[in-house]
């Protein structure tokens, strides 16, 4: 992105000075809960403050967020007016883009170019591009027979509360927020403990610009334990997160056990990319599924983390690979040198080495990598090395379970049932990739893989017009598109007899 702005890391300094508190009813108020330190990944250092909250402060959130959709300006706006709130907040991102990304990489870890590039510009465009649904999703006639008119509205859920991760913390909240507002319901948002600054900015930018009326957005911040308060609410309607599988599961027995509020889940992966021997561009296919899984920290759901190449070019994809590996640089997320920041952190760093050692003990080769940066200035930094691993077999652990970092396992096979039994061969069913000059294959293996998205000779391709979520224990429902409306509304069907 050649007009990418200078980080602004003076002010952010400055702005993470202050403990930072909830936003509830348009105001900003002390939470109930402990304070939450925020470590900056790349130096160990705290990074900020800020409150966290308790039961009380969702009893407080949720109750604004009811008012503001039965009673407030929000339930009563046009959808003219909504449109022009949404990309109002589009420009607002666009206004702060540098500091909602220097924010984003000091918290996170992720480069400065990932956070800017990648995620600020994605939350902006989605806001406008949900702006556009306002007036666009609606019901239809239903054929009935008899002497009636008969015909379904989709009308607002009500209450939305939604819970993100800290791999993408800003993007993924935006794939939330801004479909639940286009459809005209408020929300209770809470971000992960490990990277809430960005959201908090977010919402202070929003209210600062008065854009929406009090208690139609919300904050909540702290652990899971206030995330299960959320989805355990009575009068909360709706549920969506994104995160592991085993809190997905966690949340929909919460859901269960209070009142029975659909939950859309995004949750794991351990996606399978497969390169056949006629790939019809090798070099061009393990880049692709290199860059992939690596950037970003290889913190991403869907990334290609199995690769599966078939054996006659097996070794010679495991070399470029780790050399491709070897030449990484690992640093300061706002060196414009580097390829790769810290993970998140320590825990998840600690996490991930756990791993790798795993795979050596199942007997996988390390090809490059497996160990912890520590060189120069990264030494009190949760980096990891790109480690690539061959020699792997299907059933290891490490090709198995989400390691949710930068480590790949390359695993040989021979023909096409082999590839396709082993590629299903998991708990998760996220994404999926080939690589094959052979139209036939192309169509007929993509039509077996078990995943919700699968990719043909590019690994990778998201689009707002296109749905992203998967099958199996990778979730329920889906972002982006049409599809994500669906889960913020419901039907109703109307008989009028004439």
């Amino acid at each position: 992105m050649t007009n990418m702005q200078p980080p602004k890391l003076e002010w952010a300094k400055e702005w993470l000075k202050p403990v930072k508190s909830l936003y509830i009813n348009g105001e900003w108020v002390n939470g109930s809960g402990s304070l939450i330190e925020s470590v900056n990944p790349a130096n160990g250092q705290v990074l900020g403050r800020f409150q966290g909250a308790d039961a009380r402060d969702v009893d407080k959130a949720v109750a604004a967020a009811r008012a503001a959709f039965e009673q407030g300006p929000w339930a009563r706006m046009s959808r003219k007016d909504r449109g022009k709130a949404l990309r109002a907040i589009a420009e607002l991102i666009r206004e702060h883009h540098a500091e909602l990304a220097t924010i984003e990489s000091l918290d996170n870890g992720k480069l400065y170019k990932e956070s800017y590039v990648d995620d600020v510009t994605e939350a902006a465009d989605l806001f406008d591009y949900y702006a556009g649904w306002v007036d666009k999703y609606y019901g239809e006639v239903n054929p009935v027979e008899g002497d009636f008119v008969s015909f379904t509205t989709r009308d607002p859920i009500g209450v939305c509360g939604q819970i993100v991760p800290w791999n993408f913390p800003i993007v993924m909240g935006v794939w939330k927020i801004a479909p639940a507002l286009a459809m005209g319901n408020t929300v209770v948002f809470k971000p992960s403990s490990v990277t809430s600054f960005s959201a908090i900015r977010l919402f202070e930018i929003i209210h600062e610009a008065g854009v929406l009326p009090p208690g139609v957005i919300n904050l909540i911040l702290g652990g899971g334990k206030v995330g299960s308060y959320i989805a355990r609410h009575m009068d909360v309607d709706k549920v969506s997160f994104t995160g592991s599988t085993a809190v997905g599961k966690q949340l929909v027995h919460d859901s269960a056990d209070s009142n029975l509020k659909p939950v859309t889940l995004e949750l794991g992966g351990k996606s399978p990319n497969i390169i056949f021997e006629d790939a019809p561009d090798l070099e061009g296919a393990i880049q692709s599924s290199f860059y992939g899984l690596f950037t970003h920290k290889g913190e991403k759901c869907s990334a290609p983390t199995r690769l599966f190449v078939q054996r006659r070019i097996y070794d010679h994809v495991v070399a470029r690979l780790a050399q491709m590996a070897d030449s990484y640089r690992l640093g300061d997320p706002f060196d414009p040198q580097s390829d790769q920041g810290p993970q998140v952190s320590k825990a998840h760093m600690e996490s991930i080495l756990r791993y790798i050692e795993i795979g050596k003990q199942e007997g996988a080769a390390v090809a490059a990598g497996g160990y912890r940066d520590t060189a120069g200035s990264n030494a009190d930094g949760y980096f990891v090395r790109p480690t690539v691993f061959a020699d792997v077999r299907n059933g290891m652990r490490i090709a198995q379970e989400e390691i949710f970092g930068p480590v790949l396992v390359v695993i040989p096979f021979a023909d096409e049932d082999e590839v396709v039994r082993m590629a299903n061969d998991t708990m998760y069913g996220l994404a999926a990739g080939l690589w094959t000059n052979d139209v036939a294959r192309a169509h007929r293996v993509a039509k077996r893989l078990q995943a919700g998205m699968v990719f043909v000779n590019r690994y990778g391709c998201y689009d707002f017009a296109s749905p992203f979520g998967g099958w199996k224990q990778s979730g329920w429902g889906k972002e982006y598109a049409i599809h994500s409306l669906q889960s913020y509304t419901k039907a109703k069907a109307i008989w009028i007899a004439h």
